[in-house]
């Protein structure tokens, strides 16, 4: 399969980017950011630009792609919500509603978050704004899934962007095997959230909203 990736830099997007470039369904990753990653693979190009959502420069390709998976998000700390509403919302559907109305046959996978409130109207500003682009996805013509992961732990050297997560995994680190004992279906890692993507795409899932214990299910089926 052809795989669009966007937030391949960030902590989750990188366990993904990395799963796609180890598994055989996956023919080729197009990751478009802001940034180039400094990888170079036979299997992975890169489409680096300010405004990641402009797809006017591969827009004759997007009807080739198989799946976009969109693993770019901020944290919502210190943010207004408008500020939020722009990055999480606004760009994340420019994307979803161009790739829609190029190829409706596109699976599209999100990641949002634990929590999130699909009926937007509580009052969790990341909960309310994450809870309208989950369904307003899931209204576009394409195959959409919303991955909501829970407590996610980055493998394979990767170190989260956001100074605040960075901390917080320096000091639960060591104890995130005890915790796994102790709530198994509130972890994912970014290597299973990558691997529950590539399966998803390549064979559908029988629900469009999945949880820590769905997407461990997925990785491992």
């Amino acid at each position: 399969m052809k795989v669009i990736l966007f937030g391949a830099t960030g902590m989750i997007g990188q366990g993904v980017l990395n799963e796609c470039l180890r598994d055989e369904r996956v023919e080729q990753v197009v990751a478009v950011g802001r940034s180039s990653l400094g990888i170079e693979n036979p299997k992975l190009r890169e489409v680096v630009q300010s405004d990641p959502s402009d797809l006017s420069a591969i827009a004759g390709e997007l009807p080739e792609f198989d799946a976009c998976f969109f693993c770019l998000g901020v944290s919502s700390v210190g943010m207004k919500e408008e500020d939020y509403r722009r990055v999480t919302y606004d760009l994340t559907m420019k994307v979803g509603r161009a790739l829609a109305a190029a190829n409706p046959k596109l699976t599209f996978i999100y990641v949002s978050g634990q929590g999130t409130d699909s009926t937007e109207r509580g009052r969790s500003m990341w909960r309310r704004v994450k809870g309208k682009t989950e369904n307003d996805l899931l209204a576009l013509p394409f195959q959409a899934y919303m991955f909501r992961p829970g407590f996610v732990q980055p493998m394979d050297g990767v170190v989260s962007k956001t100074r605040l997560y960075r901390a917080a995994y320096a000091v639960t680190g060591p104890l995130i095997p005890l915790f796994k004992r102790l709530a198994p279906n509130a972890f994912n890692d970014n290597r299973e959230i990558g691997r529950a993507m590539i399966a998803v795409a390549a064979g559908g899932a029988d629900i469009r909203v999945l949880t820590p214990r769905e997407i461990t299910a997925q990785a491992t089926s």
